[in-house]
């Protein structure tokens, strides 16, 4: 199963300057709850924001750059291998993780989002691809956090 899972806000914004635009725990612990223990599939970018190998979860990262390495990381350059070795870990989700150009190709072929939406519009240079095709809740939980308030959205195609 492919599954993508990102924080939006409400103008679908979700980095600005290569940075996540929010830091809120709960978020973080739903991210790291989630994706233990499965794939994690990443752009170059977002690797190099996030500086190291996320414990306890397959790394995988995509980038043009044929001489690129990561410790604790596979290295494909392209989406489609990327799914091609998915098929060989059909015990696990695959979940995209960024950053926007990672989601944008990734969003056709994806089954799950994992939403979490901010009630908040803030500046933004990156942001994630409309995605109405994905209208099946599977759950909907709301959250207050230092102030913040968000959801946590699953839905399915």
């Amino acid at each position: 199963m492919i599954s993508i899972i990102v924080a939006i806000g409400k103008n679908n914004a979700i980095g600005l300057d290569n940075q996540l635009l929010w830091h809120i725990p709960e978020d973080l612990k739903h991210f790291k709850k989630i994706t233990t223990g499965n794939i994690i599939v990443m752009g170059r970018k977002t690797y190099e924001s996030i500086g190291r190998a996320l414990p306890s979860r397959t790394n995988i990262i995509i980038t043009r750059d044929t001489k690129f390495q990561a410790e604790g990381c596979i290295i494909k350059h392209s989406l489609e291998e990327v799914f091609r070795e998915a098929k060989s870990y059909s015990d696990k989700e695959v979940f995209i993780i960024g950053g926007g150009e990672i989601y944008k190709q990734a969003l056709p072929h994806a089954d799950k989002l994992y939403l979490t939406i901010v009630d908040d519009e803030p500046k933004a240079d990156t942001f994630f691809p409309e995605y109405s095709e994905f209208s099946r809740v599977i759950s909907e939980d709301e959250h207050e956090q230092k102030g913040i308030k968000f959801k946590f959205i699953e839905l399915e195609k």
